[in-house]
């Protein structure tokens, strides 16, 4: 974390701060040698329910040949453990919502825990899959992703 400004707000953020959730069970396999789930799969929930929204909300087919979104960032920070088999929600927002880009806001919550064991970030930036140039978010995307728009 940059500043102890930023641990205080991220850790003081609950789940009123995120319009979408989507519940994750954890599974016996991202639990590490430590016994708790290891970083990677936090962005796997990240991306999972990410991916949910615009699949359920947007229409996003993947297997189109339109705009998609690739992943050219992500981040996390971790606050509290969590460990096989806790339940979770993974709640999103978007932060910014640009003309080929997207930043979502993602925080990961303990099923019955108002304060999240991490929070994240995940930016897709729209190409044509032929060319991997950017190009605008298509309008339908971006009329779903409007509902999770929130305030700088």
């Amino acid at each position: 974390m940059n500043t102890a400004t930023d641990k205080k707000s991220e850790r003081n953020e609950t789940r009123d701060d995120y319009p979408h959730f989507l519940q994750v069970s954890t599974r016996w396999m991202d639990n590490d040698v430590y016994g708790h789930v290891n970083n990677v799969t936090y962005y796997s929930y990240f991306d999972t329910a990410v991916n949910e929204f615009l699949m359920r909300f947007t229409g996003l087919d993947y297997r189109s040949k339109n705009p998609v979104g690739m992943v050219v960032e992500t981040g996390c920070r971790f606050h509290s453990e969590i460990a096989f088999p806790d339940m979770l929600d993974v709640g999103v927002r978007v932060r910014r919502l640009g003309n080929s880009s997207v930043t979502y806001e993602i925080a990961i919550f303990k099923e019955g825990v108002d304060n999240p064991s991490a929070t994240g970030h995940f930016v897709h930036v729209y190409v044509r899959p032929s060319e991997m140039k950017p190009v605008s978010v298509p309008d339908r995307v971006r009329e779903g992703l409007q509902r999770l728009l929130v305030a700088n």
